[in-house]
């Protein structure tokens, strides 16, 4: 069993930046690839980025390539999202996930989520 816990969502101004955090329960947190998966209201959840276990590999969505960076530091079992240029359209829940072993862009290939946490983009 993995339990995540994310934090620093919040109220931004568009071009903004904010960091996002998730950090993991147990031991064998670098067994598993993160994503981080985001829902807008009333919107299918979205794919926005993903990270090997050891962090070599990296995986985005195009509408946020360029702007965030998802890194992991497993020392401290937690992954990061670093969203810069923030726009109105990022505006939603956040959601870290975990999956064994390799990386994956859909959200059925995970097996644990977290509870979320909003990012609200003020234009």
């Amino acid at each position: 069993q993995v339990q995540l816990v994310e934090s620093g969502g919040g109220l931004v101004q568009a071009g903004g930046s904010l960091r996002l955090s998730c950090v993991a329960s147990g031991r064998t947190f670098s067994s598993y690839a993160m994503g981080w998966f985001r829902q807008a209201p009333g919107k299918e959840s979205e794919f926005v980025a993903t990270i090997s276990r050891r962090g070599g590999s990296t995986y985005y969505a195009d509408s946020v390539k360029g702007r965030f960076t998802i890194s992991r530091d497993n020392a401290k079992n937690t992954v990061y999202l670093q969203m810069n240029s923030l726009k109105p359209e990022d505006t939603a829940v956040y959601y870290c996930a975990a999956r064994q072993w390799v990386v994956g862009t859909g959200g059925y290939e995970y097996d644990y989520w977290g509870q979320g946490t909003q990012v609200t983009v003020s234009s």
